[in-house]
């Protein structure tokens, strides 16, 4: 089921004794100091130990990953960057989202607002809620160097509110679920809700059952002018997914246009795409 994840009000709390580590430019809470935490399987959804017990990091319906930071979201940063994708003033959801490090990248681009996606609770709570607020806090340390590792105590006074930039943290909305359920729960609000200007995923493609649900998400969240860039190995072994069987189902259904704007050749081989709307080129 899909629910919404509210940012509390004291956001020091977030962080409280969290291992903060930095990659290109971006703070993120070290996973393994989080697992070990969370081994005793007596934590909400206990996909930690439900993933150390079966020696995956999948286990379809229960753990998606998004624990771990896959290499293809590297891609697409880079890409975003080297093709200068313009953020200012739009709405973007980062689906998918594990580490939460590409809507990160939106909210450092100004976008007016990023929306995370995660299918599992505990990912939102434990790694992409912090990793929002590490990067979205000013500590007066700056954000260190590669090798930067942090341990964030709790704060011995009352936190400074000023210390939040401004209104970036208000900017964010964080969702759990699957994503037929958060599409449901995003189009039933009562808000008013425009649709998503951009919508980035990255090594979502590695299962074909999900096929199906993740085109109809992105028919129904995506603006009619509004681009998905998504990141994908070739293939991904043992699960059977893979871009050209992607592209397949796209180009079946009609809906969007798929075009390869990057591709990476080191090791197994990885694609940065674009899908735009048939009727928007």
């Amino acid at each position: 089921a899909a629910r919404e994840h509210h940012v509390p009000e004291d956001v020091s709390k977030v962080l409280e004794n969290k291992v903060l580590e930095t990659v290109s430019d971006l703070r993120y809470v070290k996973v393994s100091a989080v697992e070990m935490t969370r081994r005793g399987g007596t934590h909400g959804e206990d996909i930690v130990w439900k993933s150390i017990s079966a020696h995956s990091d999948l286990i379809p319906g229960v753990y998606e990953g998004g624990l771990k930071i896959w290499e293809c979201t590297f891609d697409l940063l880079e890409y975003l960057a080297e093709a200068g994708v313009q953020f200012a003033n739009k709405a973007v959801l980062d689906l998918g989202c594990g580490a939460g490090l590409l809507g990160i990248a939106a909210l450092r681009g100004k976008a007016a607002k990023v929306h995370f996606q995660d299918y599992n609770s505990t990912v939102i709570d434990e790694i992409t809620l912090p990793n929002v607020v590490a990067n979205c806090v000013n500590d007066g340390n700056g954000t260190g160097g590669a090798d930067e590792r942090k341990i964030v105590k709790p704060p011995s006074k009352k936190p400074r509110k000023a210390e939040c930039l401004p209104d970036t943290l208000s900017r964010c909305r964080f969702f759990s679920g699957e994503w037929s359920e958060v599409s449901r729960l995003l189009l039933s609000s009562s808000e008013p809700r425009s649709k998503y200007n951009v919508i980035l995923t990255s090594e979502t493609i590695y299962n074909p059952d999900y096929y199906s649900a993740l085109h109809d998400t992105l028919s129904q969240l995506l603006d009619k002018n509004g681009r998905v860039y998504l990141a994908s190995k070739v293939h991904y072994f043992g699960v059977g997914g893979g871009v050209y069987l992607f592209e397949k189902l796209v180009e079946e259904r009609k809906v969007f246009t798929i075009s390869t704007v990057k591709e990476i050749d080191k090791g197994l081989k990885r694609f940065v795409m674009e899908m735009a709307f048939k009727d928007s080129c």
